[in-house]
């Protein structure tokens, strides 16, 4: 092995890589080494708020298929993940929610010592530098951007008003407009805040990374074969080189291992480090046994809702032709138009049991949500994709093989009874809005399900078994806890071993109601301080970081 040369070795450089790389670096004195599978995020398909769709099935995105699932009539799911600098935050839809109050103090109660609600709000607010808002619940100088978009679609602006003239069932009152998901409450309809600013994309390379000095290097196109061991601390990786060689590079206090919820259990147990049966099966040597790595997956579920339209107002087709040379002329002159979208811009949380705690998700697309691994129809529509927020479905990540250039094993285990009764409540509410005055004025008839699938609750959750998709918000495969039997401790080290840490969504215990890039973001951001052995008392406001 050669000498050490960095102090942190990062394995990963999305939503919690980037982020908890960068605040390492902010110590001049530090040396942090970020490692990512895939390129650079250079392309303007990543910059400009509605161009992610470009960059899907691409060299910048993992496409992982689950293993036929026997809870959704035997059908292989798509899972898709970020694969560039940034990862997921460069290839999404950018949408900023945190999820709720109430999932962040039932990790404290499950035994996550310091990751109560009002524990991790600090963090939250760290790392964003918020247009519109600021007070208790949001930060305005922090280095990420998050803004109301500058481009809402008359579809979108149509929803939120047909929202507000629909009755939540079983609740009987109005839906009412919120203005703030990340606030007090998260129940109601309105515009998302997105991780974007004037039209362009605020990925956390672009606001984490970008801010560091010559001592954070960072090498894109660097695929990690597994964490070395001496003994059961972790000194350094095994990166693999284009000729079947290995490069050694070594770090001298931690290896910070964030390269998701799918990835992070593999290379864990590509290490040696895992359950013993799924080691020894491949021939890899034990050197930590830990039965939970990869188990415990969570992910959301959605279902797609279509309605076709009686005009073609939809985004379908925006990107062909004319359409394309002028909506790109508009975002490269003024940062306007549909490229300036971040197409989901709108949506909202409904709690149909009046616990408090909303349990589905509508997000309004200008565009069919039937892709997702599925042909996009060649028409003009409108979703609403009902996304079930709860995940009583646990899944689990196996190996394939003890050879790292192969994908990990992917079960979900969907669906569960209460998420499936959850999804068909989704759908119920979906034609509801759309059969608001609001809404009326644009959409024609029932595309998905459609007209075959009448009101009868059993034949929408027939519909809803075939066509389940995943949420793309993995969660939860290296959960964190007090109990021995976690995978890490509440300051996110690897139980058994010496020197290694976990930083990103493999480590929540239950998935948050809500997307997750925020929430592992704000993993990030307080791995740093456990690292640094810092708080957030007495702290200066971080610098307000502009994008170029």
């Amino acid at each position: 092995m050669s000498d050490a040369r960095y102090d942190y070795i990062v394995i990963g450089s999305g939503a919690a890589g980037s982020v908890v790389a960068a605040r390492l670096a902010e110590d001049p004195g530090t040396r942090v080494l970020v490692l990512e599978e895939g390129p650079d995020d250079r392309s303007l398909f990543i910059k400009a708020n509605g161009g992610f769709f470009r960059t899907h099935g691409t060299e910048r995105t993992f496409l992982f298929h689950t293993e036929p699932e026997p809870g959704c009539h035997d059908r292989e799911l798509v899972v898709m993940q970020g694969r560039t600098l940034g990862g997921g935050t460069s290839v999404n839809a950018m949408c900023y929610s945190r999820g709720q109050h109430a999932d962040y103090d039932d990790w404290a109660a499950m035994g996550c010592t310091g990751w109560s609600y009002e524990e991790v709000l600090p963090y939250f607010r760290r790392s964003e530098s918020n247009a519109r808002l600021s007070g208790r619940y949001h930060g305005a100088s922090g280095p990420m951007r998050v803004s109301d978009g500058v481009h809402r679609h008359v579809l979108t602006e149509a929803f939120v008003r047909a929202a507000q003239e629909t009755t939540l069932p079983g609740r009987n009152q109005l839906i009412p407009f919120n203005h703030d998901f990340n606030g007090a409450i998260q129940e109601g309809a309105g515009y998302y805040q997105t991780m974007s600013y004037r039209g362009e994309r605020s990925s956390t390379a672009r606001s984490f990374l970008a801010r560091g000095g010559e001592n954070l290097v960072v090498r894109p196109s660097s695929r990690v074969n597994r964490i070395l061991l001496e003994g059961r601390r972790a000194v350094g990786v095994a990166l693999h080189r284009p000729d079947g060689s290995e490069e050694v590079v070594r770090a001298a206090r931690e290896v910070i291992l964030s390269a998701g919820t799918l990835m992070t259990p593999k290379l864990l147990m590509l290490s040696g480090i895992g359950p013993v049966d799924q080691l020894k099966r491949h021939g890899i040597e034990v050197r930590v046994a830990s039965e939970n790595v990869g188990r415990g997956y969570q992910d959301h579920s959605m279902v797609p809702y279509d309605m076709t339209l009686k005009q073609p107002v939809s985004l379908y087709g925006q990107d062909r032709g004319f359409n394309r040379i002028r909506n790109g002329l508009e975002w490269l002159l003024f940062r306007h138009g549909p490229l300036a979208s971040n197409v989901v811009e709108a949506g909202g949380y409904f709690d149909f049991d009046g616990d408090g705690r909303p349990e589905i998700q509508l997000n309004a697309l200008a565009v069919s949500s039937a892709g997702w691994g599925d042909p996009i129809p060649e028409d003009h529509r409108f979703s609403l994709a009902p996304l079930c927020l709860t995940c009583h479905s646990r899944g689990e990540i196996t190996l394939r093989s003890a050879d790292p250039a192969d994908m990990p094993v992917v079960r979900t285990n969907f669906l569960h009874e209460t998420d499936l009764t959850a999804l068909v409540n989704g759908i119920e509410l979906s034609r509801q809005i759309c059969a608001a005055p609001s809404l009326q004025a644009y959409v024609d008839s029932e595309s998905l399900p459609g007209p075959a699938v009448g009101a009868d609750r059993a034949a929408i959750a027939d519909y809803v078994l075939d066509h389940v998709k995943i949420g793309l918000h993995p969660t939860s495969s290296c959960a964190m806890g007090s109990g021995a039997d976690t995978v890490v401790d509440p300051e996110l080290r690897v139980r058994g071993t010496e020197g290694l840490r976990i930083v990103d969504g493999s480590v929540a215990p239950i998935i948050p109601r809500g997307n997750t890039t925020a929430p592992i973001i704000m993993i990030a951001e307080k791995a740093a301080d456990l690292i640094r052995g810092r708080s957030l008392q007495g702290e200066a406001p971080a610098p307000r970081f502009e994008t170029a």
